[in-house]
């Protein structure tokens, strides 16, 4: 793998894991929330608490929620993973981490390709940030919101990664036994295991590694449950059953002002960019969509 390729590789198994954040503050998660900035708080304390099962409980109309559960049984969608970068490479990524010897194998890599590549991560960190926040402006299935978020958010994480101990080994020797073991607990490394244990079951025992992999990057300089805990969401405007919230947050110490959104159904508010590509994501077929790793054809669903 030539140095620059490897330094890519590096950097986005570091920025994999993350996503957009907001605030949580409700005391009870199961309280349908009766205010637009209250849809998005109720999304972020599911981020908090690693409960990614109840993100996609409140993300989505329980409708919606049926049909993202079918597709995922499907080998459709892995809906709401689908929002993360290289969504696809994670059954790969848990059965290299969750795989007999994982700790000794993953350390050798790092040492022989990562450890003390120091300028080499950083400069990778600055243009695949560049690269990155070009295509988020102009390229995709992106609203004018989600553009001018993701380029913050990519803008922010670019910086950290330019500044991280990305290539410290003492730190990779930490974080590697962590993230393997993580990755046994969920029990999701088998052939085509997220598709068998199902959508719900499968973000369950996603939720731990999310945590893990979350506290994990603090010892890099990133703490994700930081920025969740101080975002400020308000109400920014409202007609009818649309409004926008504004979301303010720090992340990796850049200040982060952006607006989503929402839309009411039955009563219950809903992020509209989230929505919309659930909505897709529900509809779409394995040719359109290409099959994942160790996905079958639909109709080999049990």
């Amino acid at each position: 793998m030539p140095p620059f390729r490897r330094a890519l590789a590096a950097l986005l198994l570091i920025v994999a894991a993350t996503g957009g954040c907001d605030r949580a503050q409700l005391q009870d998660n199961e309280a349908p929330p009766k205010l637009p900035a209250q849809a998005v708080q109720q999304l972020v304390h599911d981020l908090r608490s690693n409960d990614l099962a109840g993100y996609a409980r409140h993300a989505v109309p329980p409708a919606l929620h049926d049909r993202l559960e079918l597709a995922w049984r499907e080998g459709r969608t892995t809906w709401p993973l689908t929002e993360l970068p290289l969504e696809d490479r994670l059954p790969g990524f848990l059965q290299a981490l969750a795989a007999p010897g994982a700790e000794k194998k993953l350390q050798a890599v790092y040492q022989r390709q990562f450890a003390g590549a120091h300028a080499e991560l950083r400069s990778a960190a600055s243009t695949l940030g560049m690269f990155a926040i070009q295509y988020v402006r102009s390229e995709g299935d992106y609203s004018t919101e989600e553009r001018d978020h993701y380029a913050q958010l990519i803008g922010a994480l670019s910086a950290w990664g330019q500044r991280a101990p990305l290539g410290d080994p003492k730190r990779a020797r930490i974080a590697i036994p962590q993230l393997a073991a993580a990755a046994r607990q969920t029990a999701l490394t088998g052939t085509d295991a997220l598709r068998l244990t199902g959508m719900d079951r499968s973000l369950e025992r996603l939720g731990p590694f999310f945590g893990r992999f979350k506290r994990v990057l603090v010892g890099y300089g990133l703490d994700f449950d930081a920025s969740l805990d101080r975002v400020e969401t308000t109400l920014a405007e409202q007609t009818g059953d649309t409004a926008r919230v504004r979301i303010r947050y720090t992340l990796a110490g850049q200040a982060i002002d952006a607006y989503v959104r929402v839309e009411r159904h039955e009563g219950r508010w809903y992020l509209s960019d989230v929505l919309r590509h659930a909505e897709a994501e529900a509809t779409r077929t394995v040719t359109a969509r290409g099959a994942r790793p160790g996905a079958p054809a639909a109709n080999t669903a049990p």
